[in-house]
């Protein structure tokens, strides 16, 4: 019988009752854990992108990360739980993320190894070498485990954009520099998704988050989870689960240009009832900055000219809401590109140098920066 490209599971809360049957079903038919010899060092690449508690859905769900650990317990497996999130990567900044995140009340086996190491991508096609996270270097197997929202940049975290969760915090925004446009990023996180070879990536789509994700966005209940052994596949499921084109989602184009990912869910082999859990009025922040026009008006330069106007026009941009805004200066702080400067106590952008990574909106402690598209962007998508 041929292996499910995706499988998915029903999941609807995450109470112990229905954590642990679910997960252990999930893993099951996504190919079990035969692979796992005693001894071995596996580490879970939860997604911890903020110190936010459990119900934000920001966060992979601690009752999900203990059951998987105590599942690799009982395979004879030496489970350790991390993240590097945004800020900076030592033990009293993830001490916090930790504790908020409810990681250390669930009794997790957490990482505490904050060194950083650089390493070369053989298999890249943009980001040939990296800072990454020692840790998970040191572990002999990984298991990649998302968490489902909307994303600023990316249209969609899920499991692919998880992986970039292997940049050491303070050193995101140089990769942020490096590659500024969307299909670039996406590259670059293929990149990292073909080095770390995760032997499963997991979804917590229990809750996911829709809206101004993938921080400040809101809690929606989908009730499920899936995996699966290529985290491209994943995410086309995962996408149409929240009602994203594969278009809007810069790493499934990038996947799909390698042959990682095919065009269309019907072209996978899907294990599980996916079609229960689709919301179709799941709130997604649309990025069309990919969008090309050079064969307007003719083509060649005049296209090109009338293709860079349009993508300015259209693109998605950062935009504060001021009554939500504190004058806390962490937008200030993050942006990659230096185009944040504070006047009185509120961020204003220098749209010419703003490089539209959504770092100011994806940390936002307070969910004051928010993604704005051009009234000609909401126009064409009509």
């Amino acid at each position: 019988m041929k292996q499910a490209d995706v499988v998915v599971v029903p999941c609807a809360d995450y109470e112990p009752a229905s954590v642990r049957p679910a997960l252990e079903a999930l893993i099951e038919r996504a190919g079990g854990l035969a692979w796992l010899r005693p001894g071995m060092r596996v580490g879970i690449k939860a997604n911890l992108v903020a110190a936010m508690a459990p119900d934000t859905a920001a966060t992979t769900h601690p009752a999900l990360l203990a059951a998987l650990a105590e599942l690799l317990r009982e395979h004879g497996a030496e489970p350790v739980v991390g993240d590097s999130p945004g800020g900076l990567y030592n033990g009293a900044f993830l001490s916090r993320v930790y504790a908020a995140s409810g990681m250390n009340a669930a009794g997790l086996p957490l990482n505490h190894d904050f060194s950083t190491r650089e390493i070369e991508l053989p298999e890249a096609r943009l980001c040939r070498t990296a800072a990454v996270t020692g840790w998970l270097l040191d572990c002999d197997a990984v298991i990649n485990f998302a968490k489902l929202k909307s994303h600023g940049m990316m249209g969609l975290s899920a499991a692919a954009k998880n992986l970039f969760g292997t940049i050491p915090g303070t050193m995101k925004p140089e990769y942020h520099f490096r590659f500024p446009k969307p299909a670039d990023f996406a590259d670059m996180l293929v990149d990292l998704d073909e080095f770390w070879k995760p032997r499963l990536h997991i979804v917590d789509a229990v809750v996911a988050m829709e809206g101004n994700g993938p921080t400040a966005g809101t809690p929606r209940p989908l009730g499920c989870l899936l995996a699966g052994q290529n985290p491209h596949r994943v995410d086309l499921i995962c996408a149409r689960l929240i009602g994203l084109d594969p278009a809007d989602v810069p790493t499934l184009r990038a996947a799909q240009r390698r042959g990682l990912c095919p065009e269309t869910v019907d072209a996978l082999a899907i294990d599980g009832p996916w079609r229960e859990f689709v919301a179709e009025d799941f709130r997604i922040i649309t990025e069309r900055s990919g969008l090309q026009f050079q064969n307007a008006m003719g083509g060649g330069k005049r296209g090109a000219l009338f293709s860079k106007f349009l993508n300015r026009s259209i693109a998605a941009r950062p935009g504060v809401e001021k009554a939500l805004c504190v004058g806390c200066r962490k937008c200030e702080q993050v942006c990659p590109a230096k185009a944040i400067t504070m006047k009185k106590r509120r961020p204003a952008i220098d749209r010419k140098a703003c490089i539209r990574c959504f770092c100011c909106q994806e940390f936002c402690p307070k969910g004051a920066m928010k993604v704005r598209r051009p009234p000609l962007a909401r126009l064409l998508a009509r």
